[in-house]
């Protein structure tokens, strides 16, 4: 075998003494620029690492934790104090007042599950006008920050694959309305997948391959980019999370933000109460004493359908992906990540090549993608924090169609839309149209009361409507 690029035999003895000579085996047929190309990439990874990584993902699974119900801010109708609740709000408008959150949205998939080629936070979700979930996003941040008066910043985790074709979305219109200054684009790590026998993949015979290190992946981003000296510079101190495939968040919600406050955590998270036992969602728990997330696919059968003596679900508080973090304790964690941030393994069908070099699409998985989960973070928490939230706080972007759906999505925002009108004590539109507010303008309805208007027809710059289905 060749050795055209400097460094390649001592890159050569280390991938041979960690199993993965393979890697190499296409070495002398590749042209100048893909040696270069594969071994800058192979240069690059931490072997040691990532095949520690994947090994702790291949032990033996411990006996199944015996796991409690964690304390939740309930909402009023479920029993919680609506004083409590008006008093957060209050401790958390403060807080985006003064300047002291950020906010955070992960972003780095792909609409490819929805048939779009393209970003997912560029996929056009809007009821009437088709606006991105990025562009109603915006709405919702500048009406935040005109209210607020602070020059509340974004900060936009991509991935490998999002990251160009979000920053030029972003430049081509105008950051939303936003100042360039306030939006902070990061990228995700990327981390690369095993076989079955633990050897690393070659996507093609000059390049391994390798994925997007998951919503964990976020916290890494966030200490590596440079995101949290930016925001110590700007006297932030909270950083609101939120994932782009749900438009139904109040981003920046200051209950949240309030609640994490007044109980000095670390780690705060929102949470909703399922609908039925199978309904998929993680739940949060205590874990052996320790907060955390059980994921629907690994709590038990009994553990999901256990009910306390009214009959209530008792690990019904299921995991919205809507946290807040404090600064500090994202630093530490990221510093730590191969301890607090655990590699998580999950078969997939990754494209690799055969033993002559040719591509192959495997009909079954081939492989384990690696990827770390955000809510492990929990175990590195002492004090954290569980609000719930409403049904109006989730209506996500996952699938198609069906449930989780672009269709079911926005008729969940259509219905919000209109729930606002009604409770504005206006006349809102027919059932069978959608509707659509632009929330730069209009956050809810104090700001629709404020206008003083008698009809939505006088507002037609701001509240959109069209008959007929929502496809």
């Amino acid at each position: 075998m060749g050795a055209a690029i400097p460094g390649f035999r001592e890159l050569q003895t280390r991938f041979a003494e960690f199993d993965q000579g393979h890697v190499l085996q296409f070495w002398d047929r590749l042209a100048p620029d893909a040696q270069q190309q594969l071994a800058a990439q192979a240069a690059s990874l931490d072997l040691a690492s990532l095949v520690r990584g994947f090994r702790t993902t291949r032990e033996a699974p411990r006996e199944t934790a015996k796991i409690d119900p964690p304390e939740v801010e309930a909402l009023p109708e479920f029993g919680g104090s609506a004083a409590r609740r008006s008093e957060a709000r209050a401790r958390g408008q403060a807080l985006l007042r003064e300047g002291r959150v950020a906010l955070m949205v992960v972003a780095g998939g792909q609409g490819s599950r929805l048939g779009f080629p393209g970003p997912k936070g560029l996929y056009p979700l809007g009821p009437v006008t088709g606006r991105t979930l990025f562009a109603l996003q915006a709405q919702r941040i500048r009406r935040l920050r005109e209210r607020t008066g602070a020059a509340i910043p974004w900060y936009v985790m991509t991935s490998e694959a999002t990251d160009e074709a979000t920053r030029s979305a972003f430049a081509e219109a105008k950051y939303f309305g936003l100042p360039q200054r306030d939006v902070f684009f990061l990228r995700q790590g990327m981390v690369t997948s095993f076989d079955f026998d633990g050897k690393l993949i070659l996507e093609r015979p000059d390049r391994i391959f390798v994925n997007p290190d998951g919503h964990g992946g976020s916290l890494t981003a966030l200490l590596g980019s440079g995101a949290l000296d930016d925001m110590e510079r700007r006297g932030i101190t909270t950083i609101f999370y939120y994932q782009v495939d749900n438009p139904m968040i109040e981003i920046g919600d200051p209950v949240l933000l309030g609640f994490h406050a007044q109980a000095d955590a670390e780690f705060s998270c929102k949470s909703l109460r399922k609908r039925e036992p199978g309904e998929k969602m993680g739940v949060f728990a205590r874990i052996e004493g320790r907060l955390g997330v059980v994921e629907y696919t690994e709590i038990t059968p009994e553990q999901r359908d256990a009910r306390d003596a009214s009959g209530r679900l008792l690990f019904d508080a299921g995991n919205l992906a809507v946290h807040a973090f404090d600064v500090e304790f994202v630093r530490g964690v990221a510093a730590e990540a191969d301890h607090w941030l655990p590699w998580h393994a999950s078969a997939k069908k990754i494209p690799t090549v055969d033993a002559s070099g040719a591509p192959v699409e495997p009909a079954e998985p081939n492989g384990l993608k690696l990827e770390r989960f955000v809510f492990d973070a929990l175990r590195a928490a002492e004090r954290v924090c569980i609000v719930e939230a409403a049904r109006d706080e989730y209506g996500p972007v996952k699938n198609a169609s069906g449930s989780d759906s672009p269709q079911s999505s926005r008729r969940a925002l259509s219905a919000h839309y209109r729930r606002w009108i009604e409770a504005a004590g206006l006349r809102a539109p027919d059932p069978a149209q959608q509707i659509e507010i632009d929330e730069s303008r209009i956050g809810g309805p104090d700001d629709l009361r404020a206008l003083g208007v008698t009809a939505i027809e006088r507002v037609p710059d701001s509240i959109h409507t069209r008959l007929g289905d929502d496809a």
